[in-house]
């Protein structure tokens, strides 16, 4: 993965636990500079090492942990470089998510290295998105439902998030949402 997410999951850490959990971390997980720039590819083991200590750290198992992290990158990613992108993807979550892909071959082309998941929608009608996520990575459903939970909250959605399982060679998720609050309540 990339440093960008590792930068992702330290902000987490100091807004929910503070610097010196991370620092924790650090020493823990053996966490070098370098595994912190933003658009380095990192081998999964070391971002895994990072997210188990992260885990421990805040007290949630692996997979809650991913989640938690999944609905905070949204906010992370909207605030920094990819804030843009994020801005084009749509003006609506089914657009949004029927974008993923391209967004994903753009950071491809700028990093060939990266290896990015694909989504595709299966269903689309008012308050329901049925679609398949894709990745040569196993076990990252749960941050896949974090981040679909994120893009709930970014498009002004209440909703749920169902994992369905394994489907045309990939996982299913159904996303069933409501009109929640004004998108504007989400800026700042």
């Amino acid at each position: 993965m990339y440093g960008m997410i590792h930068r992702a999951l330290r902000e987490m850490v100091i807004a929910q636990r503070g610097a010196s959990a991370w620092e924790m971390i650090v020493l823990d997980a053996a966490v070098e500079p370098v595994h912190m720039l933003s658009a380095v590819v990192h081998d999964d083991a070391v971002t895994m090492r990072i997210m188990d200590a992260a885990a421990r750290s805040l007290d949630l198992d692996m997979a809650e942990c991913l989640e938690t992290f999944g609905e905070s990158w949204i906010s992370f990613a909207a605030r920094g470089s990819y804030g843009s992108f994020l801005d084009f993807l749509g003006s609506d979550l089914a657009a949004f998510i029927g974008n993923l892909d391209r967004m994903h071959l753009t950071i491809v082309n700028a990093m060939p290295s990266a290896r990015m998941p694909s989504f595709t929608v299966l269903e689309a009608k008012p308050g329901f998105i049925s679609l398949v996520y894709r990745s040569e990575r196993d076990g990252l459903e749960p941050f896949v439902c974090g981040l679909f939970k994120g893009l709930l909250a970014r498009f002004g959605l209440t909703g749920t998030v169902t994992c369905m399982g394994k489907c045309d060679g990939g996982i299913q998720f159904d996303l069933a949402f409501i009109a929640g609050r004004p998108a504007a309540a989400l800026e700042g």
